[in-house]
């Protein structure tokens, strides 16, 4: 089946379909189950590339040390890799593996490693490693004591033998490293006792000690979406905060907010919007989540429900009892109430696709970024409120390709809101959000 999809280009367009929150994959994934899962992630690669180098990503994850240097995890052939660019240009030295795991590495849709970097040149990436050919997984973490140079051997985050993927960290000003995933050990305690359960839970631990140990696994909220990622925040003033794809009834997934009271005390679980998206399949397509100052929460998700369609951002002042209303990216008014399209010269208007939302938040500056899809090129706009999210500007364009790409991702370096975006045909690129587009 990897050689019929290869050689038909039916794999690049099923991989761009994912890109954009399509359900296109679903069909190439599941077809390819029968062979195993490594089977149906090779189906899924975009392009042939024989190295472990980031020119052979699918997607890399970035994060920015308090030094400024730029910091980079990836996945290549099986590879887990990590390496510094100390000039934050991208251009990397030295690249470390952390781990080979061949067709067993996690490189789902909504997969990547996660890496924090802290005081000290201490490096923390957390990933998941695939355990058997029914998507059960196992999330390792490992941390560098020397600036990267080296990694201690991965090693699992729980040793409860359910599946866990889509880490999530965040680490605390005094070095505490938080760290949520999507769990299945009540499914699977309901499948000894002959129940089926649907979806999968949201677990977490903490380690006091940057990572080395965690102490015991945790259940945040017993009922969540199976194959999304998770947004999460610690607050400098503050505790955790999740916001993940919910089972918020039967067949619906939407988003809902878990807030912290404490450190092991979760709070009640918030609805961030009622879409209604009545579906028994997996999205591939998680949501982005910011704190803002005051506890102020800035969100923005994908959904095709029944009430909206499309990528949203809402932001809650109040811990989220209560979100705005939801407000619309990546579709512009023509003044007739109509969606904008996208025109293209020599062929019919294409009404554009918006997905892969991100969101960053610092003081009252928040910046929204997501990637549209025409058809033919993906391009990323962003978008910035200087009002805590109350008004925005017109939303720009910052980048395009033709090729295969990544989400886009916005994070820190110091006090420069920075865009990453990874892509076959151009390279990783790196843009300042103060600059001009």
């Amino acid at each position: 089946m990897h050689r019929i999809l290869m050689r038909s280009g039916l794999c690049r367009s099923l991989v761009r379909a994912a890109a954009f929150g399509l359900l296109g994959l679903l069909g190439a994934a599941s077809a390819a189950l029968a062979q195993g899962h490594g089977a149906a992630y090779a189906a899924m690669s975009p392009f042939q590339c024989a190295g472990n180098g980031l020119d052979c990503a699918t997607a890399a994850t970035p994060a920015w040390g308090p030094d400024g240097a730029l910091w980079l995890a990836w996945v290549a052939n099986g590879d887990v890799v990590v390496a510094r660019s100390p000039d934050g240009s991208g251009a990397v030295q030295r690249p470390v593996v952390v781990g080979r795991y061949g067709a067993f590495a996690d490189i789902g849709p909504d997969a990547r490693p996660q890496i924090v970097v802290g005081a000290g040149g201490r490096v923390i990436v957390a990933f998941g490693v695939f355990k058997d050919e029914q998507w059960n997984a196992r999330v390792l973490v490992a941390t560098s004591d020397d600036g990267g140079a080296s990694f201690a051997a991965p090693r699992p985050v729980s040793d409860d033998d359910a599946s866990q993927r889509f880490p999530a960290l965040a680490l605390a000003s005094d070095g505490a490293l938080f760290i949520a995933w999507v769990d299945k050990r009540l499914v699977a305690a309901a499948a000894r006792q002959g129940r089926r359960v649907a979806g999968a839970a949201i677990a977490y631990a903490w380690s006091a000690d940057g990572g080395e140990h965690f102490g015991p696994a945790r259940i945040a909220h017993a009922s969540s979406c199976e194959c999304c990622r998770i947004g999460a925040a610690l607050p400098a003033v503050g505790h955790p905060v999740l916001v993940f794809r919910d089972l918020a009834a039967p067949g619906v997934r939407d988003h809902a907010l878990l807030a912290f009271a404490a450190a092991d005390e979760p709070g009640p679980l918030r609805r961030v919007a009622v879409d209604d998206w009545q579906i028994d399949a997996c999205p591939h397509h998680g949501p982005a989540l910011a704190v803002g100052p005051q506890g102020l929460l800035h969100v923005a998700w994908y959904t095709q429900g029944r009430r909206r369609q499309g990528v949203f951002y809402a932001r809650s002042a109040d811990g989220g009892r209560r979100f705005s209303a939801p407000m619309r990216l990546g579709r512009a008014e023509d003044g007739t109430g109509r969606p904008a399209v996208l025109a293209r010269a020599g062929r019919p208007a294409a009404l554009a696709r918006a997905g892969r939302p991100a969101v960053l938040a610092r003081g009252v500056d928040v910046w929204l970024a997501w990637k549209s899809f025409d058809g033919q090129r993906s391009t990323v706009f962003v978008q910035r409120s200087r009002d805590a999210g109350r008004t925005w500007a017109a939303p720009q364009a910052r980048l395009a390709s033709a090729g295969y790409s990544d989400h886009p991702l916005l994070g820190w370096r110091g006090d420069a809101p920075m865009l990453s975006w990874l892509t076959h045909d151009e390279g990783l690129r790196l843009q300042d959000l103060r600059s001009a587009p």
